[in-house]
């Protein structure tokens, strides 16, 4: 058809492939590539309903569905259509201890960095997803390739973090659309966590996604709710044009602040605190202690009704240094009370109701009667300048102490206690040793020791860090800083966990074989139960490694596992009141 020149006019060629719209069309109808009124409505229905999942059911999730989930991000722009993102998808289960370990110790250190009563509420927050979620999916950025070989990215070099951010973004929204749940959890050592999930260099993590279907269907983000935070209005994040030359940056919200052991199942998790919200009472009523009976609910302990108090005694040639207050002679003599049922460790359990095997891991002179024997045969040093105990005696009081373990389980918790002169200055270089800490972080006044005691402690422990410096190995540094107690102890938590029992810990010498234990066997530390933190100065730091709340702070400085048998008692009276309280439905 001519047009009006006489010319003639074609008909317009539609591509096969690409783009099939003229600009007549565009010009025409600019709203034309619109998906319609009920895609838009669904999506707006999806972001708004988009909320970061903290509780999961343990029921897995279809592998079409976790397709789906990962197709949607792998939609997902990127700069350059570099495609950037890796996905990691985390299903085995000793993994998955090990991140949710790793985030319960990161927990901690962020919670010591705020207030008072904002750390209280952020250590209110949960953080079980991690261990009931069945799917965890990790996403990297592969950033290997040199920024100014992107397109993009020579002027923006982190854009292509952001790529991978919206990916993220398009899995939650299609989990959400599906019924799944998603949590992103970024409370990880960045390098702990690519070195978990064997990163090679120059690939970096945006965190954790947990994925399953949920266990809750909050109307309102958590951190609103538990008045974390609140959402801000539009109008105060958007500005026109250029930033206003008379006021500052946006109002920031409340929340910006400068194998062979496993834990617990999914299902055992999700069931426990199932069980708790039946509760004629508000959730987590009990605070901490909650916390602690789901985590003894979760390892399957739910009928225990009673609990052991394992006391190990030792002394230790390091008190010829002049590092403790009492006579060697002390240890004999409590290790012989407790065998009568006199000393206060003993007598703290026996009136909790509890059971006591004590245990002479290497007291000065003659076997203690009426104590297990567990000696050490080979020679003892000092740790200042030769290790404590030797290698093959480190093994055979680990193996010793996973048979009294098992043992202990049978009536159901396994509280730790020891007693040795010197031990303290053990526990401290030991504890140096194992978070590299300084001596003056972590050396404290031990059963009384005065100032000039104390600079004396601290000198004994640099010689022995200076020994042992570059070694990682727990084992090996438990043969040269620690003490045959710390390793009988070792083995009881090993034991204990692998027969499904909790443990619960005392003080920083019975603190630090959870330490040694979780680092040998990840799921061990879903079994931990921290009965107290006491003065040490180290002990509060070892709990944090551990990623665990006490349940006491009584400044308790006895020893001998009080502070765990009066922990366990709260937490089987706590166990009782869950089995009688009135429920709803």
């Amino acid at each position: 058809m001519p047009d009006e020149g006489g010319a003639p006019r074609y008909e317009r060629p539609v591509p096969t492939v690409g783009d099939t719209s003229s600009a007549a069309q565009r010009r025409g109808d600019p709203s034309g590539w619109a998906m319609g009124e009920a895609a838009t409505e669904a999506l707006a229905s999806v972001v708004a309903g988009r909320r970061d999942i903290r509780r999961y059911r343990p029921d897995a999730v279809p592998e079409d569905l976790l397709t789906a989930v990962l197709e949607a991000g792998h939609r997902a722009p990127s700069v350059g259509h570099s495609q950037p993102w890796r996905f990691i998808v985390v299903t085995d289960a000793t993994t998955r201890d090990r991140a949710a370990h790793m985030a319960d110790r990161a927990r901690l250190e962020q919670a010591e960095q705020l207030a008072s009563e904002r750390a209280a509420r952020m250590l209110d927050l949960k953080l079980e997803g991690l261990r009931e979620a069945p799917v965890g999916i990790v996403v990297a950025c592969d950033r290997r390739t040199p920024a100014t070989g992107v397109l993009g990215r020579a002027t923006f070099p982190d854009a292509d973090l952001w790529s991978c951010a919206t990916a993220i973004e398009n899995m939650w929204l299609t989990a959400r659309a599906h019924g799944l749940g998603m949590g992103w959890v970024t409370l990880f050592d960045p390098d702990e966590l690519a070195d978990l999930l064997g990163l090679p260099e120059g690939v970096v993590t945006l965190g954790w996604l947990c994925l399953g279907w949920p266990d809750e269907r909050p109307p309102s983000p958590g951190l609103e709710r538990a008045a974390w935070s609140k959402k801000t209005p539009l109008e105060q994040v958007v500005i026109r044009d250029r930033w206003p030359a008379d006021e500052g940056a946006p109002q920031q919200p409340v929340s910006y602040e400068r194998p062979v052991v496993h834990g617990p199942e999914g299902d055992r998790l999700v069931s426990a605190t199932d069980s708790a919200d039946e509760l004629l009472s508000p959730p987590e009523s009990l605070g901490v202690l909650d916390r602690a009976l789901n985590r003894v609910l979760a390892v399957g302990a739910a009928d225990v009704a009673g609990a052991t108090l394992v006391l190990a005694g030792a002394d230790h040639p390091v008190a010829g240094l002049r590092v403790s207050a009492f006579p060697a002679s002390s240890t004999r003599d409590v290790l012989h009370a407790t065998v009568t049922g006199t000393s206060i460790g003993a007598a703290t359990a026996r009136g909790a109701g509890l059971a006591v095997i004590p245990v002479d891991a290497g007291v000065d002179g003659d076997p203690v009667g009426g104590a297990r024997s567990a000696r050490p045969s080979g020679e003892r040093g000092d740790i200042a300048t030769s290790d404590a105990v030797s290698a093959s005696d480190v093994d055979a009081l680990v193996a010793v102490g996973r048979d009294i373990g098992r043992e202990a389980a049978g009536s159901g918790l396994v509280c730790l206690g020891e007693v040795g002169v010197g031990n303290t200055t053990v526990a401290a270089a030991l504890a140096c040793a194992l978070l590299d800490l300084e001596p003056q972080d972590a050396v404290g006044l031990g059963s009384g020791s005065d100032a000039d005691m104390v600079a004396r402690k601290r000198e004994v422990v640099a010689s022995a860090l200076a020994r042992t410096k570059g070694e990682s190995d727990p084992l090996r540094l438990l043969a040269a800083v620690g003490g045959p107690e710390i390793a009988l102890l070792t083995g009881v938590t090993l034991g204990a966990a692998a027969a499904g029992a909790p443990v619960v810990l005392d003080g920083l010498a019975a603190s630090l074989p959870g330490v040694i234990a979780a680092r040998l066997e990840p799921g061990v530390q879903g079994h931990l139960i921290a009965g107290q933190v006491s003065r040490e100065r180290a002990h509060a730091l070892v709990l944090r490694e551990l990623g665990l709340e006490p349940l006491l702070d009584l400044r308790l400085r006895a020893g001998e596992g009080v502070g765990a048998c009066l922990a366990a008692s709260m937490v089987l009276q706590g166990l009782a009141v869950r089995r009688v309280a009135a429920r709803t439905h």
